[in-house]
């Protein structure tokens, strides 16, 4: 655990985080204050992990780290009355921990320029010859009896074309997400009905499949399986991808949870963005994913504000927050 008197100085203590969650709270305050950008308000008090108004909302949208980045968030939430992505605001635009800004400064730039796209996700997946688009927040259906009949939908969508012919990647991103919270209503079964006939589920985990912290990788991964079942979209493969980083220890907990459900692997992966934003430095010579690395994943940041810590200042008692 971060001493108290390091998460209230930087105005990050908050109930309910758990230790990763902190790291990353703080981490986003850190950097925040490296850009000499002023922190945002929560209840009427300072939140360290959360931008001021003014610096944040366009044109300017400090939350982004790049030019690309920024067009493509502003190109998303220009489209999402026809697309129905949901990119909620002011979050969107404030809030430094958020997975959704950290959508757009990773991938973004992979959506303007497909060729560094191809050339950096082929190191991941190999399969990968050309990729053709990449989107946000993206679904092929809301609410769609032909998927899932929800909501559910990608954080990044990839189409590329691949080793075994026209294919897609579906991510859901996960920064500081432990991935509690509520559930969703089952339908009177109905998920587990899709889920049975892809048969890639083991029938007995589907009461552990239908709860938290299972249910979101669970409902995405089924979109992913009615995509490839539904022989209008034209898919030869695809598959689903969680992503999150190295020291989110829930979510890959839960990835390995999830694994023990599948009777097969091939639709569904777990993958870090370390991975991610490692192949990006070494296919780009721009510095936008050493800056990404830098303000989402470099450890030095943190490590430095518990170092310079006084001796035998540990326990001050501060003010806790609500998330």
């Amino acid at each position: 655990m971060i001493p108290r008197s390091v998460l209230d100085s930087h105005h990050v203590r908050v109930r309910g985080d758990n230790p990763w969650q902190q790291r990353a709270r703080l981490h986003q305050a850190l950097w925040r204050e490296q850009h000499s950008l002023p922190a945002g308000l929560h209840n009427g008090s300072p939140l360290g992990s959360r931008l001021e108004t003014s610096v944040a909302q366009p044109p300017k949208l400090r939350n982004y780290l790049s030019a690309p980045a920024r067009e493509q968030v502003q190109k998303a939430v220009a489209d999402a009355p026809r697309t129905g992505a949901l990119l909620f605001r002011p979050r969107l635009w404030v809030d430094l921990l958020s997975s959704q800004p950290l959508c757009f400064n990773l991938f973004g730039p992979l959506a303007a320029d497909l060729e560094l796209a191809t050339t950096t996700l082929s190191q991941i997946w190999p399969d990968i010859r050309a990729v053709h688009d990449i989107r946000f927040e993206w679904s092929p259906g809301r609410n769609d009896a032909a998927y899932t009949t929800n909501q559910s939908a990608f954080d990044v969508f990839i189409e590329y074309d691949g080793d075994h012919g026209h294919s897609f990647i579906g991510i859901e991103v996960k920064y500081h997400e432990d991935l509690r919270g509520t559930p969703a209503s089952n339908k009177d079964g109905h998920y587990v009905e899709i889920a049975r006939n892809t048969a890639a589920f083991d029938p007995s985990t589907f009461p552990l499949l239908s709860t938290l912290p299972l249910q979101q990788i669970w409902l995405d991964h089924l979109l992913a399986l009615r995509m490839l079942d539904n022989s209008n979209d034209g898919w030869d493969a695809g598959a689903f991808v969680l992503l999150y980083p190295v020291g989110n220890t829930r979510c890959a907990a839960a990835a390995r949870d999830y694994r023990c459900c599948l009777t097969g692997r091939h639709t569904f992966e777990a993958r870090t963005l370390d991975e991610i934003v490692q192949a990006a430095q070494l296919a780009s010579t721009d510095a936008w994913p050493h800056e990404v690395h830098h303000r989402y994943l470099d450890p030095a940041l943190v490590n430095a504000a518990i170092t310079e810590l006084p001796p035998g200042d540990q326990t001050s008692p501060g003010r806790l927050r609500d998330g």
